[in-house]
């Protein structure tokens, strides 16, 4: 029940942010999200601006800051369109109506003209006409995520703010968009993002897009900047094979535009790539020039001063989330302030300063005003005060250890409420999902730390192998070790936990995992006893079911060591199902049925297991939901099962 907000977004003068919050309830008709403004320099309460039952979203102002763009649904909208309102007052006024709806706005730098996206379904009569439903493919992908994919596919439209003017379709009838790889960026529900925005001069527009998705079977897809004319045309190529490009912004000066890269797999070296940061010369783009080569530690998002001098940087560092500054001169980078506690994301400079969003496991983002010199921050929202002050949340421990293998571990440990460090508590070992992720002091409503504590446990989180935020090398390593090297460092983390701090119980241990996580639940089924019991929420368990109906292509190849057809590398030796005939710790196991990153049928497998071999388990099916537990009812279900299997075990 905590309210949630989006990323903050800053006027062209820095003077004010707007920014989406949602108040949610669990009967999904008494949810709100609404937009709200508040001052950058704290001298203002935050006030709404929007009283709707549907989200605003894409949110962008007026290159005058006079009035503000955004995509949503009103009534009589069967699709989103694009609204604008002006920021003196009134009701925002409908500026779009297109069958696949529109979304993204952004303004032509002189305001009289926006861009926007939207979905093209070049069989849409065909759909409406034809007695048959089925889905028919003559290549890969097929589906993304938690949804199937069909023949829409994302265009950009610029439309004049005139009463009778039409939007225009900028890439209809072109070679890249007829082509059968051309895809924008796709997100978890299977929809398309091109990231369309604005040149200097108005003149044409860059945007994001894949040229061969149709291949990713073959070889590796890669996402391009390409740049159209305003008035339409073929669009052009900036970027160039062997890199992936994503979120161009150009420079406030007009001079340079910038992107976040990574640079594709290279089946004889390394896989994993940090994301970097780009910078284009405009517009005459020439050859493009990594800012942040040198630097072992991957972009999470940024922006640029409004002199367009410095570029700032958010980014995963050491298990916290922190921020850093570029000097685009002399490509200097500095640490704008160490963070010991929580961390920051989405900072944006504003007159006089900068503001970030911050966050720990207790807080939900809130958006803060920064003080470098002092190292803190002042808050200019704090919606969910009441709240926080009402849980007994001790503060996290981070530890670092040594493991077997030479490698600096990293660890964050929760502890329970009315916590007495005289007392003897279960342990829940808990690894994140995603390969290359990081677990870290964030607010999260699924797997939330202190909610798996309330019942009296420490939790212990462990930045295994393949983790972000510990450079390069670290994240890659995974890429031919999938499970086996990071297990073994999870399950010595726990001996170095329980050496360091007695209050661990360690004839009390279970563990959980979702995802990536969920799969090495399967692995410690049948590689380790000390657990009580297990909870294995999406995880896979055979590697060759897995490939065959997951939603991946050549790249799980790459990671596995070669083709599944050969059977070697990791495909069986690192493949849970192998060592079924030790399975013996009862688990409870979850997913959704729309899940097609690990489909059911891995769950399925697991419950079929363990039941074989007369092994307590519990299967929960979620028939609404896909990779992750969404639902208000849903994932308190989801949660209450949890912690009743822990309580059972514990």
């Amino acid at each position: 029940m905590m309210k949630r907000m989006g990323e903050p977004v800053v006027s062209p003068d820095g003077r004010w942010i707007v920014f989406s919050l949602t108040e949610p309830d669990y009967d999904p008709a008494k949810q709100t999200s609404d937009l709200w403004v508040l001052r950058s320099d704290g001298t203002e309460p935050p006030r709404r601006l929007t009283y709707t039952k549907e989200p605003e979203n894409g949110v962008a102002w007026s290159p005058d800051g006079t009035r503000m763009a955004f995509s949503t649904k009103r009534e009589g909208d069967q699709t989103p369109q694009i609204y604008i309102l002006p920021m003196s007052g009134g009701e925002a006024r409908r500026v779009t109506n297109v069958p696949g709806g529109a979304t993204g706005p952004q303004w032509r730098p002189d305001g009289k003209a926006i861009l926007f996206q939207s979905q093209v379904d070049p069989i849409a009569e065909q759909r409406k006409d034809r007695k048959w439903n089925a889905r028919i493919y003559d290549a890969m992908p097929i589906r993304f995520w938690n949804a199937w994919l069909d023949e829409r596919r994302p265009h950009v439209f610029v439309q004049e703010l005139s009463d009778s003017a039409q939007p225009l379709d900028l890439v209809k009838g072109s070679r890249l968009a007829e082509s059968a790889g051309f895809n924008g960026v796709f997100n978890e529900t299977g929809g398309q993002d091109l990231q369309a925005v604005w040149a200097p001069d108005g003149k044409s527009i860059v945007f994001v897009a894949y040229a061969n998705r149709d291949r990713m079977m073959g070889e590796e897809v890669e996402s391009k900047l390409f740049f159209v004319a305003a008035a339409g045309g073929e669009p052009a190529a900036i970027t160039e094979r062997g890199a992936s490009y994503e979120h161009p912004h150009f420079s406030p000066t007009g001079n340079y535009l910038y992107a976040q890269t990574e640079r594709s797999p290279d089946p004889a070296g390394r896989l994993y790539s940090l994301t970097r940061l780009a910078q284009f010369g405009w517009p005459d783009t020439g050859k493009v020039k990594i800012l942040t080569k040198g630097w072992d530690r991957s972009i999470g998002s940024f922006s640029i001063s409004h002199d367009g001098r410095n570029v700032y940087l958010a980014a995963e560092d050491d298990g916290f989330d922190q921020l850093f500054e570029l000097t685009v001169s002399s490509e200097k980078l500095e640490r704008i302030m160490q963070v010991t506690e929580g961390g920051y994301t989405s900072v944006q400079p504003v007159e006089g300063g900068m503001v970030a969003e911050f966050q720990t496991s207790l807080r939900p983002p809130e958006i803060v005003r920064l003080d470098p010199a002092k190292g803190s921050h002042t808050m200019l929202t704090n919606f969910n005060a009441a709240a926080v002050a009402d849980i007994d949340a001790p503060a996290s421990i981070h530890f670092w250890f040594v493991a077997k293998n030479g490698k600096r571990i990293h660890s964050i440990m929760t502890l329970p409420p009315r916590f007495d460090p005289a007392k003897k508590y279960p342990l829940v070992v808990s690894p994140h999902g995603r390969p290359n992720s990081m677990s870290k002091d964030n607010f999260t409503t699924r797997w939330n730390s202190y909610l798996l504590t309330s019942p009296g446990y420490v939790l212990l989180r462990t930045d295994y192998t393949g983790s972000t935020g510990f450079g390069e090398k670290f994240a890659d390593d995974i890429e031919h070790d999938v499970l086996r090297g990071p297990a073994q460092e999870i399950l010595e983390a726990i001996d170095e936990a329980a050496k360091r701090y007695p209050y661990i119980d360690t004839s009390r241990q279970a563990a959980i995992g979702a995802s990536y996580g969920g799969y090495l639940m399967n692995w410690f089924n049948g590689h380790t006893k000390q657990f009580k019991c297990l909870v294995i929420h999406a995880g896979a368990i055979n590697n060759e079911s897995q490939y065959g109906s997951n939603d991946g292509g050549i790249d799980r190849e790459l990671r596995m060591g070669g083709p599944i057809w050969e059977k070697g590398g990791q495909w069986n030796d690192e493949s849970p199902l192998r060592y079924a005939n030790e399975f013996s710790t009862p688990a409870l196991i979850t997913d959704g049925e729309q899940d097609f990153r690990v489909p059911l049928t891995e769950s399925i497998t697991t419950f079929k297991i363990l039941q074989r071999r007369g092994i307590p388990a519990r299967l929960i099916v979620f028939p609404d939901e896909g990779h992750w537990i969404l639902k208000g009812e849903n994932n308190r279900l989801h949660m209450e099962e949890v912690l009743a299997w822990l309580k059972r075990y514990l």
